[in-house]
């Protein structure tokens, strides 16, 4: 049986390094991308971990890791969404940059990625392709306006291309981890609050005062496992819930209607 190849990009952290580790240990190749990857010392000593250069925000790199990547592993099973970047802050007050870069990174860079690998995939009549999602992609929360619609927006752009692509032997696969405790809120977090929107403040101080103390698990490898299952799944599954707080409030979102979820939500905050 040949070793598959799985890409992965955002891998020089968090979810993302997670993944490449498991892969790698279960006897994968993976083409683990990121930005800068000669920062990166610890992937680079593995076997069969190739680090590439892809900025989901620049088209170039993006098909220049797609061919590098084929070229040194002869293809490319499977391709991981993984690359992220949130937002935190009252909508009116978000400057016209960070709106950009959340959708350009989010959306406009899984777009790009996905169209770069198509063509190989189609080639060869199979593929699996994972876009990491989030239990915001179907549940929204205040003031994360733009990363709950980028969010929204991989639901959907997954949801309808699983049928474009399953005539062709692809699959479509969307992970939707809970609250972890990676560095997302940091690296990977832009906040600009209210800016001098006065009116929002006390909303956003009451909001923003809950969120450290919210539970967030230390089970990071969970989302790595559960990418690796998706990956690994014969079946047409589209959808992988991760973590004990996603189950349960992404079961809670079918099983409520649009008042009993804002006023369970209201009563999280």
């Amino acid at each position: 049986m040949m070793t598959k190849t799985v890409l992965i990009t955002g891998a020089s952290s968090g979810f993302g390094k997670d993944a490449v580790r498991l892969f790698q240990k279960n006897g994968w190749n993976v083409i683990a991308t990121m930005r800068t990857p000669e920062k990166e010392t610890e992937l680079g000593a593995l076997d069969r971990v190739a680090l590439v250069r892809l900025d989901v925000t620049d088209n170039h790199s993006i098909h220049q890791a797609v061919e590098e990547g084929i070229s040194l592993f002869g293809g490319i099973d499977v391709v991981v969404n993984n690359a992220g970047y949130g937002s935190l802050g009252a909508l009116e007050a978000a400057p016209a940059e960070v709106v950009r870069q959340q959708f350009d990174v989010n959306v406009f860079g899984v777009i790009e990625v996905i169209k770069a690998v198509l063509p190989h995939m189609r080639r060869n009549n199979s593929g699996v392709i994972i876009n990491v999602s989030s239990m915001g992609g179907r549940v929204a929360f205040p003031f994360s306006t733009l990363y709950h619609a980028t969010k929204y927006a991989v639901e959907g752009i997954s949801e309808s291309l699983q049928y474009e692509l399953e005539p062709l032997g692809i699959k479509v696969k969307i992970v939707e981890p809970g609250g972890y405790k990676t560095d997302f809120a940091g690296r990977s977090m832009a906040t600009f609050g209210t800016g001098d929107l006065l009116d929002y403040l006390p909303a956003y101080d009451a909001f923003a005062g809950q969120i450290d103390s919210w539970p967030m698990s230390d089970r990071v490898w969970e989302v790595a496992e559960g990418i690796f299952q998706a990956a690994n799944d014969d079946s047409w599954q589209l959808r992988y819930p991760v973590g004990a707080d996603a189950v349960q409030l992404l079961q809670a979102r079918k099983e409520m209607d649009d008042q009993a979820i804002k006023n369970m939500i209201s009563g999280l905050i």
